[in-house]
């Protein structure tokens, strides 16, 4: 089904639609809401005025079979509240330009959108076109010329930067690194298949196991930046990001912010980023600038930067102490609070079978070819990915030679022939052994949480095997070949008898019937 275009307005609108100025010349979709408290309480005030719709329920009922698969109503509308419902159609435009045609738009507004699974992991490096999309708000649309980032906050000497200062490499010595950014979100469909959780305003997006990519980012370390600001004052121990796009969070706005601790900043893990595979970022991953956050949560690594503002405690924007937190399984919506789950930082070790699909009926001669990905975040990698045939009893490693090659901070994609004699349904699935010899939970049940964040644990999918190297299946093979008949799907029944009476009569014979003699 092809993508639709974002609705207007869907309810009347109370009185004259506000309207908030852009904030910069030459930066489109952005309203600064930070600097300006009065600006947030007028939101908050229009926003009570709307009796907006819940969320859609998509966990306890059945997903909608189109594409986009959710389209984000109730976030379209908030957006509309405020006169600002050009966002939406904006951002909707640059999807369609900058995103493959056969992307998967897992939620149409804020954009969320993952690229066929087998296309994903051909190639070690992820092409822009087909790079995951996880975004919070809308896509700014900022000239280059007029962007500048602001260095604020406990620093010795606050600096405002432009785009050309950033590239001087007179001032700022370029680093270039291939890393994987992987959403928190990566295979969350099982969790909600299984165990549904948390349905936030903002919705959590049921992704499948493309919620991951891997590009070459170019930029400077940030680190280098902060030395250039003379460096941080006493006590200055986070870093907190403040990106250009609209956030909203149970009736109030914001600018998306977040932060990492200074420790991640000063091994030079922390980039900000202009190029994304040695093309200048597009539009719907952050131009002019980014953030790229090496092994953490893919929320860090803030798009459309416009300051950074060195502080003490980690931030208290609610991206950061309201969302991405892990709970334990005692904890969902009787009792909930913030203050007890933790922060998400460094990403686990995980993995995903991309090809076979769950569900699909494979005709072999008694090997299965499967395909995926593996990744270890916090500065760890992929060593070794196992697969088992049959639910987890026994494993085989896949071949070294059959992995992409090993990065500090990227994934490693892998293929192998999985000995396969049994047939019927059986139950496929991987896991991956990272440097520091962390591995995943075996079930999905060991890794669920509330928020229905880091789905760790060893991927699984059902197949149906047909083993063709058996007698009995090759000889009804042929007879469907002789037929015309089609094996697929298996729930097709067959339209000609099963055995001819005479061979029936003959082996039951030898089975001495059906009833025992006395």
């Amino acid at each position: 089904m092809a993508p639709s275009e974002p609705n207007a307005l869907p309810f009347r609108a109370k009185g004259e639609l506000p309207h908030f100025a852009e904030e910069k010349e030459g930066w489109k979709g952005y309203i600064e809401w930070e600097k300006y408290p009065e600006k947030k309480k007028q939101v908050q005030e229009i926003m009570s005025q709307y009796d907006f719709p819940d969320p859609p329920e998509f966990q306890l009922t059945p997903l909608p079979s189109t594409n986009p698969i959710l389209t984000g109503e109730r976030w379209k509308q908030y957006h509309s509240a405020l006169g600002l419902d050009h966002i939406p159609r904006d951002s909707w435009s640059t999807v369609l330009a900058e995103k493959a045609p056969d992307m998967i738009h897992v939620l149409q507004f804020p954009y969320n959108g993952e690229a066929p699974g087998e296309r994903l992991i051909s190639t070690e490096i992820t092409a822009n076109p087909d790079h995951f999309v996880r975004n919070h708000g809308g896509i700014p649309d900022i000239d280059a010329d007029k962007w500048s980032l602001d260095i604020t906050g406990l620093v010795n000497t606050p600096k405002k930067l432009t785009l050309k200062e950033l590239q001087d490499e007179s001032l700022f010595p370029r680093q270039s690194n291939i890393v994987t950014l992987q959403c928190s979100g990566t295979r969350r469909i099982e969790q909600i298949h299984e165990y549904p959780g948390d349905g936030d305003e903002l919705i959590n997006a049921p992704w499948g196991e493309g919620a991951i990519s891997t590009a070459r980012w170019t930029g400077v370390s940030l680190k280098k930046v902060i030395k250039h600001c003379g460096g941080l004052k006493g006590g200055a121990d986070n870093l907190e990001f403040f990106g250009a796009d609209t956030y909203f969070k149970k009736g109030n706005v914001y600018n998306y912010a977040v932060s990492v601790p200074w420790r991640k900043v000063k091994v030079n893990e922390v980039l900000i980023a202009w190029e994304m595979n040695g093309k200048p970022l597009p539009k719907i991953h952050g131009f002019p600038v980014r953030v790229v956050v090496f092994g953490y949560i893919g929320a860090r690594s803030v798009k459309w930067l416009y300051e950074v503002r060195a502080i003490r405690q980690p931030s208290t924007a609610p991206v950061q102490m309201k969302e991405y937190l892990y709970y334990t399984p005692q904890i969902g919506k009787q009792n909930a609070q913030y203050s007890n789950g933790f922060s998400i930082q460094d990403m686990p070790v995980s993995s995903a079978i991309i090809a076979p699909k769950d569900m699909d009926q494979i005709v072999h001669e008694g090997k299965i070819t499967v395909k995926g990905w593996a990744y270890s975040g916090g500065g760890h990698w992929p060593v070794r990915v196992e697969v088992s045939g049959d639910g987890g009893a026994i494993w085989y490693e896949v071949p070294t030679e059959n992995m992409s090659t090993k990065y500090f901070y990227a994934w490693r994609t892998w293929i192998m022939e999985l000995p396969v004699d049994a047939e019927g349904w059986l139950e496929l699935c991987v896991r991956t052994w990272d440097n520091a010899m962390n591995t995943q939970p075996t079930y999905v049940r060991s890794a669920w949480n509330w928020d229905l964040h880091v789905t760790s644990s060893a991927h699984r999918i059902k197949i149906y095997s047909i083993n063709k190297s058996r007698p009995a299946t090759a000889k009804r093979l042929k007879q469907l070949e002789e037929h015309d008949a089609p094996l697929l799907p298996i729930t097709r029944p067959i339209e000609f008898d099963l055995e001819p009476e005479e061979e029936y009569k003959a082996t039951m014979e030898t089975k001495g019937w059906r009833d025992p003699l006395e």
